[in-house]
């Protein structure tokens, strides 16, 4: 399977947060870039869980604040909110992960069940879950330590999936 870019993904929930907010302001908060390293993290973590196979290419990592997908960070590096104008391309990308059926089931997974939680509560749930407390405590945390596929799985399928 050729996997899709990750800042495609990025895009997905830049349009499905684009949407909530437009039907629920009061009650919708714009997607930071913390939030949505937590949100990929999951992705990763439930699609690799189930199909054996990674969503996308690159390497999550283990940093202080949570799990961190590099090229994520250096693209809104210096941004809080990542949300921004939704252009054309950015819902080309959308209906891209959409109409990947394995990819979308997966991420409207993740988007119900912690779509919701701020970027602290994802961030604070991460570093309750062996993945990150594995990797951060072992290395030499230096922003290039990645978590491994194999730790992802074995938690994913005992602790998320069940």
């Amino acid at each position: 399977m050729n996997k899709i870019d990750v800042l495609k993904i990025v895009n997905w929930f830049r349009v499905k947060n684009n949407a909530d907010i437009r039907e629920n302001p009061e009650n919708v908060d714009e997607l930071t870039q913390m939030k949505v390293m937590k949100l990929l993290y999951y992705v990763q973590g439930v699609y690799l869980a189930i199909n054996g196979e990674r969503a996308f290419d690159n390497e999550i990592l283990a940093w202080k604040y949570g799990p961190v997908v590099k090229e994520v960070h250096d693209k809104y590096r210096g941004r809080k909110s990542i949300l921004g104008t939704i252009s054309y391309d950015d819902l080309n990308d959308y209906d891209l992960v959409d109409n990947d059926d394995k990819l979308s089931s997966v991420i409207n997974s993740v988007d119900d069940a912690y779509g919701d939680m701020s970027a602290i509560e994802l961030m604070k749930q991460t570093h309750s879950e062996t993945p990150w407390i594995e990797t951060w405590k072992t290395e030499k945390k230096t922003n290039s330590d990645v978590i491994s596929d194999d730790l992802i799985v074995k938690y994913f399928k005992e602790h998320i999936l069940g």
